[in-house]
């Protein structure tokens, strides 16, 4: 009796991606499950690169990955997709979703650096280190900086979370190891579910009416767009922190630009809306301000755990017929 073929599996991504998430051994775990092309798809246009996806059984994509649709389902070939990242909206269409092939995502993976990144900075927020650095680098002398900063530090602080997400309870279960008071707002969330979290379910203006920072978890929905806006920022304690490692479409870019130059709150931001700021744009140069460019998510060495856990996705699919971490078409609505 002879023995099935073997799958074949397909990268599509950045092409200088590939080699950063996948390294020598991870190819090899790779390459016995099946026959892997090593040539990464990029363009559909070419007639090679369709040529070669009609011909895939499962489909490795990351960012960058063109957008997978109706022509690429014509062969009836694909069986599964795994994403070595987060989120599969941009890169799945919605025809996509009726096709029955099965998706996993590596969401969870590229959840923990932007955990660790946002607690990392909601813990250097209430030390104002940024308002200190400031100062120090100015004046180049001593202070007497608890006089200066009778509120910094990290002692009974309130941190307000938006968002029970895959990264909004992380966050949460790191805060807990501090002596911090832990508020939760997330429509899907009850009382006994924000306990469970270390969390005291409360309101969304209350949140911001009550957190020496607000930290942002939500996905970015048309009912979430501006989440964050001119009222909902005037309700926040002088000083408070807003942090946004989600979606720049959570906040209202104008408003808070007019809240921090006005000395009202400061902000971390990973993510904003636009992406890049214009370049004379206050927030870059701000000391109230924290800004970076959308890297709280996976980068450099941590880009490896992504390419790990694909391969752990491809294996589970090739020995079991099902993943580890499957992306229902249900939940995506209330997903980022």
């Amino acid at each position: 009796m002879s023995r099935p073929e073997p799958l074949t599996i397909s990268f599509a991504m950045q092409r200088a991606l590939r080699p950063r998430l996948f390294d020598d051994e991870t190819m090899r775990r790779l390459a016995a499950l099946g026959d892997l092309r090593t040539e990464v798809i990029d363009d559909l246009a070419p007639p090679a690169a369709r040529r070669q996806l009609h011909t895939t059984d499962l489909l490795i994509t990351g960012w960058g990955c063109p957008v997978i649709g109706p022509a690429v389902l014509a062969s009836g070939r694909l069986q599964a997709v795994v994403h070595a990242a987060g989120t599969v909206k941009n890169h799945l269409s919605d025809e996509f979703w009726a096709s029955g092939v099965a998706v996993s995502s590596a969401a969870d993976a590229n959840a923990v650096p932007v955990a660790e990144y946002t607690v990392a900075q909601i813990l250097l927020a209430n030390k104002q280190l940024d308002t200190m650095r400031a100062a120090y680098r100015d004046e180049r002398a001593g202070a007497d900086w608890n006089g200066r900063f009778p509120e910094a530090g990290n002692y009974q602080r309130t941190v307000g979370v938006v968002g029970a997400s895959r990264i909004g309870r992380r966050v949460l279960n790191h805060l807990a190891a501090f002596d911090l008071e832990l508020l939760l707002h997330d429509p899907y969330v009850d009382d006994t579910t924000a306990r469970g979290l270390g969390a005291r379910r409360v309101d969304l203006d209350e949140i911001f009416l009550a957190s020496d920072v607000v930290t942002l978890h939500a996905p970015d929905l048309p009912e979430t767009r501006h989440l964050v806006d001119a009222r909902r920022l005037a309700l926040m304690r002088p000083n408070a922190t807003l942090v946004n490692t989600a979606r720049g479409g959570l906040v209202d870019t104008a408003a808070l630009t007019d809240a921090v130059v006005a000395g009202r709150v400061r902000a971390v931001l990973d993510v904003t809306e636009p992406e890049i700021l214009a370049p004379d744009s206050p927030l870059y140069e701000h000391p109230g301000v924290v800004l970076t460019p959308h890297v709280a998510g996976s980068v450099g060495g941590e880009l490896r755990r992504l390419g790990h856990t694909a391969a752990d996705e491809v294996e589970s699919w090739v020995r079991t017929g099902s993943f580890r971490s499957p992306v229902h078409p249900e939940t995506l609505a209330i997903m980022a």
